[in-house]
């Protein structure tokens, strides 16, 4: 499978600290990949160095051949990659409809001036971010709640929100910290359903952090393994879960606990 995201080398340290050394990581076109470890192992800095909230030591970074480098978040945005957060970041105290059209603005054309001035294309193309929000939040499943404010909707349904937020922007590629963290066993039944949407539906590939290794499982074509900031395995479900090095990252060695 042709890779869509390809990155080589990464490195990101603070200080004295290295958070990730020498990472190598692919995601091809149409894939629905996972990226897990203990808790530490610089999952979430990988996100941050691809969505460019970090700066890597070294390395690189390319998005459908593109290296992306050093690109402000915004711009890597409009190139086709998005993500949704471990910790919700919904504007609160906006509906749910304007959370989904904030995200949608990075492919607007209309400028400021337009907007001041209310012409005639800066309307008509919010009455499309409209529509195309609305179109986000059902295919998400809650197409009812386009006027309640966000943040008085239930965690599973700020979840959604969220995501039809970052579909919004039209991705090539789907970043999604912790999907899982705080649904129920029936909402991530409903969550795994949906990754297969996004890429059956959408052709948007897919990379995921999650800690609940059932999900992960599930939904899994292919699962790079971190720890220390090091990639210590790779490959489909099975050879995942019965690598030595995979479960002695989670569960430490024998002696360790002696």
């Amino acid at each position: 499978m042709d890779a869509l995201l390809e990155v080589s080398g990464l490195s990101l340290s603070f200080g004295g600290l290295k958070v990730l050394n020498g990472l190598d990581l692919a995601v091809g076109k149409g894939a629905i990949a996972s990226l897990i470890g203990p808790n530490g192992a610089g999952k979430t800095s990988v996100f941050n160095c691809l969505t460019g909230f970090y700066r890597p030591s070294s390395g690189s970074i390319r998005l459908a051949g593109q290296r992306i480098n050093g690109l402000a978040p915004h711009r890597i945005t409009r190139l086709g990659m998005a993500r949704t957060f471990q910790n919700l970041r919904l504007f609160r105290e906006l509906s749910a409809i304007e959370n989904v059209m904030a995200g949608r603005h990075c492919r607007t054309r209309a400028g400021a001036l337009d907007a001041i001035l209310e012409t005639p294309r800066h309307r008509r193309e919010e009455r499309a971010i409209r529509a195309q929000a609305e179109r986000w939040l059902a295919f998400v499943g809650i197409p009812e709640v386009s006027e309640q404010m966000a943040g008085t909707l239930p965690y599973g349904h700020q979840r959604r929100v969220e995501w039809a937020r970052a579909l919004a922007t039209e991705p090539s590629l789907l970043l999604l910290d912790e999907p899982g963290a705080g649904l129920n066993s029936a909402e991530k039944a409903e969550l795994v359903g949906l990754v297969r949407r996004v890429r059956d539906e959408l052709d948007v590939s897919v990379l995921l952090i999650e800690h609940d290794m059932g999900l992960v499982m599930q939904v899994s074509e292919h699962i790079t393994v971190l720890d220390y900031g090091r990639k210590i395995a790779e490959g489909d479900a099975a050879a995942v879960q019965s690598d030595p090095r995979v479960i002695e990252a989670y569960l430490g060695r024998e002696e360790d606990a002696l």
